[in-house]
Formats: C-alpha cells, sequence, structure tokens
C-alpha cells in the first residue's frame, strides 16, 4: 500500500547497485507530457484513465522501455499496483514479489513526511488513495506475494537489509 515503504528500499537497493524502475514516476512522466499538475487527484485520475483507455496493464507497458533497454540482469521494480501489471512484466523475466506491510497510522506519517507533490496531507485524501489503489486491484500482488515484510518499527537501515537479504536468496 502507498507509504508502506516500497521507495525507501528501492533507494537503498540502488546504492547497493540495483537498478530500479518506479512505476509512480512513469505516471508522474506522462502527466508531464500531457502538462497535467502532479497533484494526487491528477495523478490518481490519470492512472485510472490509463488503465480505462490501454488496459489494466497500462502503467507496466509505460515502462516497458526501460526494461527493454535495461543491460541489468535484476531490476527492482517499485509500486507493482495489480497482476495484470504483473502479466505483462512476466513477458520480459522472471517476476518475484515482495510485499511491504506496515499500519495505517505508519503509513500516513510515512507519507506526510516523504514530500511527494501527490502525497496525502490528510486522513480524507490518505483514505481516498488507499481506496483507489484496492480499486485497481492492489490487494492481489501483496496476497500473492513471494515473500513479504512487515515495516512497522524497524529503520530504514534495517527495512533495506532485509529486503537486500531476501532478493538476494532470491538469485541463488
Amino acid at each position: 500500500m502507498p507509504g508502506a515503504g516500497k521507495s525507501t528500499i528501492a533507494d537503498g537497493l540502488k546504492s547497493k547497485g540495483y537498478e530500479i524502475i518506479n512505476m509512480g514516476n512513469a505516471v508522474r512522466s506522462e502527466a508531464k507530457n500531457r502538462g497535467i499538475e502532479p497533484t494526487g487527484t491528477n495523478l490518481g485520475k490519470l492512472m485510472l484513465d490509463l488503465r480505462t483507455k490501454d488496459g489494466p496493464g497500462a502503467i507496466a507497458e509505460l515502462i516497458r522501455p526501460q526494461i527493454e533497454n535495461s543491460k541489468s540482469n535484476v531490476i527492482i521494480i517499485d509500486g507493482i499496483r495489480s497482476s495484470p501489471e504483473i502479466e505483462v512484466l512476466r513477458k520480459y523475466g522472471r517476476v518475484k514479489l515482495l510485499a511491504i506491510h506496515a499500519s495505517t497510522s505508519t503509513r500516513f506519517g510515512f507519507l506526510q513526511q516523504r514530500g511527494r507533490s501527490d502525497d496525502p496531507q490528510t486522513k480524507e485524501n490518505f483514505e481516498e488513495r488507499d481506496s483507489r489503489e484496492l480499486g485497481v486491484g492492489i490487494s492481489n500482488p501483496i496476497a500473492l506475494s513471494d515473500d513479504a515484510i512487515s515495516n512497522n518499527n524497524l529503520t530504514k537501515d534495517e527495512l533495506v537489509e532485509i529486503s537486500f537479504r531476501k532478493i538476494e536468496d532470491w538469485q541463488k
């Protein structure tokens, strides 16, 4: 779910040499190309519009060129939201899912601190975003993940290290 720690992990894994592709950044880039202000409401609407127009795997299709142009054997994809996105990604390689869990209050606190233009600043905005994410099917990849981490009482370093070890184990 939004604010659980996915981007924190991605940033930490990038410093360990992994290539990172952020699906939310793909939507933000598309908004910029269309001249849309990157607010939470606008990006959420664009995400839904892209899925309506181009199918439920549309956001994964936005990152296809990055995947195809990659020289890396392992790419960390930050922000998978649905099973159809997973199916798109499986066309390009083996997919392993790591779910990151955090309580509602923890996630809201992380999002308030993060400072992206689309981060919810009120509890109402946060609940709207969660509802939108659940509506596109985020619960399916979470439920079908290969492994999971609870991020309620971890430091950033602990979160990254646990994730790093899990991903390293997957490569053995």
